[in-house]
């Protein structure tokens, strides 16, 4: 892993936002909600470590706003727990917001969509996106190099 304030800040994607949500509650609810079946507490351990070494967290409103609909499908009596967490790590990040308009414009909506094309515009070298997308993260490196970090990848330094 690399020191401490390796990047100025990091920008999350919808299922890691949705992991770092859901496991900050309570890990063991990684298990039960069906959007996260792709993922362990050590993934969130993994994802927990590279946190650790970045000074802050930045959100886009379209990040949020799919992150807090994929957290809101989870059932009762967790899913109000889920939002209220979700409310505690909004106030905790950097919110960037980037005009639908502008994200539209980029090559990739056609093929990636609103929120992923938000987040390759406003990520860069010194804030990357990390992404658990593959087709998200190439997209993002093609459009400027260093501006994602495929968290596949810190996965595999964690293990």
């Amino acid at each position: 892993m690399p020191d401490r304030d390796w990047y100025r800040g990091v920008f999350l994607d919808a299922p890691l936002l949705v992991l770092f949500v859901t496991g900050t509650l309570d890990p063991s609810l990684i298990a039960k909600h069906r959007r996260l079946s792709a993922f362990s507490i050590a993934d969130l351990d993994a994802l927990n470590s590279f946190l650790a070494r970045v000074r802050e967290v930045f959100v886009t409103p379209n990040t949020l706003t799919e992150a807090s609909n994929l957290l809101g499908q989870h059932g009762e009596p967790e899913r109000g727990d889920l939002l209220e967490r979700m409310r505690a790590v909004i106030e905790d990040t950097r919110e960037i917001t980037v005009l639908s308009r502008t994200a539209a414009q980029r090559s990739e909506f056609t093929r990636l969509g609103l929120t992923d094309s938000a987040l390759i515009e406003a990520s860069s070298a010194d804030v990357p996106l990390l992404t658990v997308d593959g087709a998200l993260h190439r997209a993002a490196l093609d459009a400027e190099a260093r501006s994602s970090v495929n968290f596949n990848h810190i996965r595999d330094m964690a293990d």
